[in-house]
């Protein structure tokens, strides 16, 4: 069985090429060395050697402290992680028959749902017969892309799906 290879770079002894282009902490390139000088250097600092690119040619090595280092990369990751904002699809749903206060309600729902970020699924149901009055159903959904154009825009226009119909709104940038 294989050993897996660690997620973070080669650090130290580990670093077997024959020749490396070195930089120190500070960040000036002293040169190419071999990976046992540039080892050497590093150990005379009270430091370690890490490979910051190795598909370069030669590859690039840097000599720092490597538990710094590491916590320094693990909060970058996680400041990132923490910016980034996943957009989830909200569903809102009612039908074409619906009252004019239980459409505000709907209406605030997605209003909540497009300030947070998220995209919206409006679906419109229909029972039985009430297939026929498609044409009611799209004019209420351009009614709600109407009250909500100051803060969505369509992404998917309505379309039917079966007994549903479906619009996409997805918050403005």
């Amino acid at each position: 069985m294989k050993k897996k290879q660690s997620d973070g770079p080669i650090i130290n002894e580990k670093i077997k090429f024959s020749k490396v282009r070195l930089i120190d902490i500070e960040g000036n390139q002293l040169g190419i060395y071999s990976s046992n000088e540039a080892f050497e250097i590093a150990t005379k600092k009270g430091l370690d050697l890490i490979t910051i690119s190795e598909k370069s040619d030669p590859p690039v090595c840097r000599i720092v402290d490597y538990g710094k280092y590491k916590f320094t990369q693990e909060k970058k990751a996680k400041e990132a992680k923490k910016k980034q904002h996943n957009a989830s699809l909200k569903e809102v749903k009612m039908r074409y028959k619906i009252e004019e206060h239980d459409y505000k309600v709907r209406l605030n729902q997605a209003l909540r749902f497009l300030n947070s970020g998220d995209k919206v699924k409006v679906t419109i149901t229909f029972r039985g017969r009430e297939i026929q009055h498609t044409n009611l159903a799209i004019s209420l959904m351009h009614k709600m892309a109407k009250d909500l154009n100051n803060v969505a825009e369509i992404q998917q226009l309505p379309s039917r799906d079966g007994k549903n119909m479906i619009m996409i709104l997805s918050p403005q940038k």
